[in-house]
């Protein structure tokens, strides 16, 4: 058997691990960065390129069908499946060789292409032929969709969202697992396209909406589109000749059959941690199989291991996983003490029309840290100037802020430019803005952040920090 000692080893070569790779270099070139799979992110390859490829194209579907409100007629609007698809297929293709480009900079002799697992808490073992000694070890291993057994049912006919941007064409009809993150934005994207989807989800989450007040109005909203039950009662799924049929109660209480061309599971992710022998390395694990680490240091206890990006079954965001990757990686390559590496101000974005942003601390939390001392501003964007300018007026935002200091605290919001919206607290956020500090930028007319300001006006006041809001105010502009 082989055996090789290295300053650190990387197992996973996704956005954390690459991170972690390009951190450790700083300090060290003994370096092995394991892969057991295809190279490529699962932002690029399964993620949330291709999905936001999906929505595109059913963003422009859905803007054709909606152009009557401005009088303009599109006439008929013929969606090509294939077209569609083709398209995903090839720009999440071009994503991918960026990837690739950047694994195949790294050198030859850093490269170990095999599956990892621990023999103890330094030793790896590749592919039952290579024993990998490192100092340091950084998990990176990333996950894979979750799928409850009871699924499982719809034998042939169930897919992951790995599964879908791999179709040929669209399907004609979807069943949707689970309202969160990805199947909100798959399954309303499949919708504008023409496909016939009905969602299913359990425990009456929507998203990562915590706002009771954002939820109940997104809920609706969506329903609008497709039928969506948050809290749904399935009894029964089958694999049958026309494809997968499925019996739930519907909204009046009835026992309904419905049947479906494919079963979408969008029912969460799990770390790919269970795959490694993760006992071996006499670690402290929580319920999950995941190990004990440190939010700001990534370090697993004391040990010379440490966890970044999706593997952490945390955070499955992109930017946090790149922000971990570095951190571990710095702290791996490292030969000074451990260091705790900067994390930034939560924000999190759906890409749902409209969109879905979440921002800092969430009600809840405000509510724990401020001890209830807190208020609520809202707007609603059913009248906002510029959202009714351009037919995008739907949406609800609420801020929150800490009574005393006036401390912005963070926000959740369900509505016309979200993505925007939602780095601009973001921002505040991390540089611990008050509410006042932020109504003194710049607001232009007419925009989508005017809507922004008025919800910061009505927190303002309800803080008592500053005057009562006036209606129509003219000074802001017509509509603001």
């Amino acid at each position: 058997m082989e055996k090789r000692k290295v300053d650190v080893a990387i197992i996973g070569t996704g956005t954390a691990g690459m991170g972690a790779y390009r951190s450790a270099r700083d300090h060290t070139d003994s370096i092995a960065i394991i892969e057991g799979g295809d190279y490529g992110t699962t932002c690029a390859r399964v993620g949330c390129m291709p999905s936001k490829l999906l929505i595109a194209a059913a963003e422009a579907a859905h803007d054709m069908a909606s152009a009557d409100l401005f009088g303009v007629h599109a006439g008929e609007i013929r969606i090509d499946g294939r077209a569609v698809m083709g398209r995903v297929r090839r720009e999440r293709d071009r994503f991918v060789s960026f990837v690739l480009e950047t694994v195949d900079g790294f050198p030859d002799e850093h490269r170990v292409q095999g599956h990892a697992r621990f023999l103890d808490g330094h030793r790896l073992l590749v592919n039952d032929s290579l024993e990998i000694d490192a100092s340091k070890i950084v998990i990176a291993v990333g996950s894979r969709p979750k799928i409850p057994g009871f699924l499982q049912a719809a034998k042939d006919r169930l897919i992951v969202n790995d599964d879908l941007f791999d179709l040929d064409d669209l399907p004609e009809s979807v069943a949707v697992f689970g309202p969160g993150v990805i199947g909100l934005e798959l399954g309303q994207a499949l919708s504008r396209l023409g496909v016939r989807v009905r969602m299913f989800g359990v425990g009456g989450a929507v998203g990562p909406i915590q706002d009771e007040s954002i939820r109940q109005y997104a809920l609706k909203t969506f329903n609008e589109e497709f039928p969506l039950d948050a809290d749904s009662d399935v009894k029964h799924i089958e694999r049958t000749d026309e494809g997968v049929a499925v019996t739930f109660v519907d909204s009046n209480e009835e026992e309904q059959t419905e049947t479906f061309e494919y079963l979408l599971a969008a029912t969460g992710r799990q770390s790919n941690i269970d795959t490694l022998d993760i006992q071996n390395a006499d670690l402290e694990l929580d319920e999950r199989g995941v190990p004990l680490y440190d939010y700001y240091t990534l370090q697993c206890g004391n040990s010379n291991i440490f966890v970044a990006g999706d593997a952490t079954s945390d955070l499955p965001l992109l930017h946090e996983a790149s922000d971990e990757g570095r951190i571990a990686g710095d702290n791996a390559g490292s030969r000074r003490e451990v260091r705790s590496g900067l994390r930034r101000t939560p924000l999190a974005v759906v890409f749902t029309s409209p969109q879905i942003a979440t921002v800092g601390l969430t009600i809840d939390q405000v509510d724990d840290r401020c001890s209830g001392c807190f208020e609520v501003g809202e707007v609603s964007f059913e009248g906002q100037g510029r959202s009714r300018v351009i037919g995008k007026n739907k949406g609800l935002l609420r801020v929150y802020g800490e009574q005393g200091t006036g401390l912005f605290m963070g926000a959740e919001m369900f509505g016309p430019a979200a993505e925007h919206i939602g780095h601009l607290l973001a921002w505040s956020a991390q540089k611990r803005m008050t509410v006042s500090e932020m109504l003194a930028m710049p607001f232009y007319h007419p925009v989508i952040e005017e809507g922004l300001r008025s919800a910061l006006r009505d927190l303002s006041q309800k803080l008592h920090i500053g005057p009562a809001l006036v209606d129509q105010c003219m000074e802001c502009g017509p509509g603001a």
